[in-house]
């Protein structure tokens, strides 16, 4: 019987649609499961963004074969949107796959067939049990032979909160809240407003980028940029030294704005409440200062849901949520010198054989993950499963370096640089980007 079960892969985003293009490369059955209603949907809901990885970095090798004859052309240029990933790339790999995809279907919890978590005797014998809620008809059980969850972190954003939990009232206020970037071509609900913007990664720069472009329009628009660290560190990047160029230049244009005065930078500034003023949000740092704005866009990162494999035993690292194996190689609080290792089927083997956490979700809480390691990882993966283990061993991916040397910096050292470290530009410094963008 567990010959000729699937593997199930649980998300069709970029990693999931990959990991199943190797499997049926490798005559492996395969099943993708979709919570959402198309391929790629977390990545629909950020379409309006433009990535900072050239074309090539964001096709995966086994996908490309498999849409090769299909009159598909592989794009060789340019930084797409999240929007053209989709178009160009993802939904025509969705669509080879045919019916191994099936969208509408979220799944509600993985096991072992007739194994509970607590249960040893012939566990790793026992095909898993997937359990899915489709968005027509009944829930239903689905066996499979391995499981690769690659569905990613963007369905759990972090609060505004600074401790990690929401802040009192902010969910009170979640109205009044974004937690993603939000489409700027919509100018009328922030153009001549205030808007506040929480977070320090590539996602708010981002979005700060995106607002200060219509506050030099128009001087009525105004931006705040809150840090929680007490320095703006390594907030503004690379620079010219990131070996992905797009990403390194958010840093630089991030800094000129800063610098011109089109946005104010606030750091130090860890929400501890949320309250309202009418219809504006006030933020109250835990030091009794307050911002009030019209917009609140909190860019904070994002977290791992584990609650559907709370029937599983996994090892994962008690900071990030991130397979131990790898969890020293990106963790932020360590180091962002030079480039991430690439991690592999044995880095992120857990123990519940045939289970693999891959994609951004693989990464935990860490804001360094890109489509490229991604790729890599389900290129292992699949290997593995397959049988080959001297292919699954192979490295076959040299990661673009970051142009940061040193770690995240001392959360609470005072002062206002706006830079430094051990040997990058002091002005230019910043860590990979969260996911793939």
């Amino acid at each position: 019987m567990e010959d000729v079960l699937p593997v199930a892969v649980i998300g069709a985003g970029p990693q999931g649609l990959a990991a199943a293009a190797h499997l049926l490369e490798r005559s492996v059955p395969v099943v993708v499961l979709e919570a959402g209603s198309s391929p790629a949907a977390a990545v629909a809901e950020w379409g309006h963004v433009r990535l900072f990885s050239e074309w090539p970095e964001l096709i995966d090798a086994a996908g490309a074969r498999l849409l090769d004859g299909s009159g598909w052309q592989a794009p060789t240029t340019g930084y797409p949107t999240g929007a053209q990933w989709i178009e160009r790339y993802l939904a025509p790999l969705a669509a080879a796959l045919g019916d191994r995809v099936r969208f509408g279907a979220r799944v509600m919890g993985v096991s072992r067939l007739g194994r509970d978590r607590l249960v040893d005797a012939g566990r790793g014998d026992q095909p898993f049990t997937v359990h899915v809620s489709p968005a027509q008809g009944e829930e239903y059980r689905l066996q499979a032979r391995a499981v690769i969850d690659a569905s990613g972190t963007w369905s759990t954003p972090n609060p505004a909160g600074a401790d990690g939990l929401p802040a009192i009232g902010e969910a009170a206020s979640a109205d009044l809240l974004s937690y993603r970037i939000p489409d700027f071509r919509d100018r009328a609900g922030f153009a001549g407003k205030h808007t506040v913007v929480i977070g320090s990664g590539h996602s708010a720069v981002t979005a700060v980028l995106a607002l200060a472009r219509m506050a030099r329009r128009d001087p009525s628009t105004t931006v705040t940029w809150a840090l929680r660290r007490a320095t703006a560190g390594n907030t503004f990047g690379g620079g010219d030294a990131d070996e992905l160029p797009a990403r390194g230049a958010l840093g630089i244009k991030a800094k000129e704005h800063v610098d011109a005065g089109l946005v104010s930078l606030v750091t130090g500034f860890r929400v501890e409440r949320v309250t309202r003023d009418g219809e504006r949000p006030v933020l109250v740092a835990e030091d009794g200062r307050t911002l009030t704005a019209d917009r609140v866009v909190v860019l904070t990162g994002f977290r791992p849901d584990l609650s559907f494999l709370s029937e599983l035993r996994l090892e994962l690292d008690p900071t990030l949520q991130a397979p131990v194996r790898i969890a020293a190689e990106v963790d932020p609080n360590v180091h962002s010198c030079g480039s991430v290792a690439a991690t592999g089927a044995g880095d992120l083997a857990q123990p519940e054989p045939d289970f693999y956490l891959v994609g951004a979700k693989s990464y935990g809480r860490a804001p360094t993950f890109l489509a490229l390691t991604g790729y890599e990882q389900v290129r292992s993966v699949a290997a593995e499963i397959a049988g080959d283990r001297e292919a699954a061993r192979r490295v076959e991916l040299v990661l673009p370096d970051t142009g940061v040397c040193g770690g995240a910096g001392l959360f609470d050292a005072s002062g206002a640089s706006l830079g430094g470290a051990c040997c990058a530009p002091p002005v230019l410094q910043i860590g990979r980007a969260p996911a793939s963008v």
